[in-house]
């Protein structure tokens, strides 16, 4: 099946563009969408969807980019309408638990006629952090905004130490340990099917209480270094 993946720069979104390479789509190009000021958005929260389209190169994939002016939904429609001239017959979205975001989603599919997949839905969200780092994605934390996220996480990369201080962190403050609350959001600089990593300069930021920004002031992509191990 032919598909586009509906791209925000963040784990989620990547992580289930791998899962339909892994599982036989062909991929023709990808989406996003962003909202029309800044990342506040009930569908389209992200704050670094300008990146996706280093992403997209990294990927070898044409991206069908398009901003919400007023009426998300309507705009969801319309870049889903593109996709299918492009060839597309589903797309692919990261959506974790939000109801609002998974349904809305689907109805914008159909209406452009379309399947939509959402292969993280529901999923255990501890073993998909850890599943993350084990299968080589380079998740950078850009912001945190809940009680309970230390600041210094911010501009941080995900390994196996700081997955597991989040989940207990998670435990005791009662936030989703994968952030589809908004706790914090993410920025993916590397995956197994880059074949380039992005790097980011910046700096972090106070916005406010608990709520710190990871500020990124020059973006690029590198060739990947590939180390060989001794048989």
């Amino acid at each position: 099946m032919i598909a586009c993946p509906m791209l925000s720069g963040g784990k989620d979104s990547m992580y289930a563009l791998h899962w339909a390479v892994l599982h036989g789509f062909r991929l023709c190009c990808a989406l996003t969408l962003g909202p029309a000021s800044g990342w506040d958005s009930l569908l389209f929260h992200y704050p670094y969807t300008g990146l996706v389209e280093l992403q997209a190169r990294a990927l070898r994939l044409k991206l069908i980019k398009l901003r919400a002016e007023r009426d998300e939904e309507a705009a969801l429609v319309n870049v889903f309408n593109e996709a299918r001239l492009r060839g597309c017959e589903a797309v692919v979205s990261g959506a974790l638990l939000s109801d609002y975001q998974r349904l809305r989603f689907a109805s914008a599919a159909e209406e452009a006629g379309l399947r939509i997949f959402t292969p993280l839905w529901r999923i255990d969200q501890e073993e998909y952090m850890r599943s993350l780092v084990r299968e080589g994605f380079r998740v950078m934390i850009v912001s945190v905004q809940a009680y309970g996220l230390p600041s210094w996480i911010t501009g941080r990369v995900l390994d196996k130490g700081l997955v597991e201080d989040i989940i207990a962190r998670a435990k005791r403050y009662g936030f989703n340990p994968a952030f589809e609350g908004g706790e914090a959001e993410t920025l993916v600089l590397d995956a197994p099917l880059f074949r380039e990593e992005l790097r980011v300069e910046g700096k972090v930021v106070r916005l406010g209480p608990d709520h710190y920004f990871y500020e990124i002031k020059r973006a690029w992509l590198v060739p990947k270094t590939f180390t060989c191990k001794n048989s």
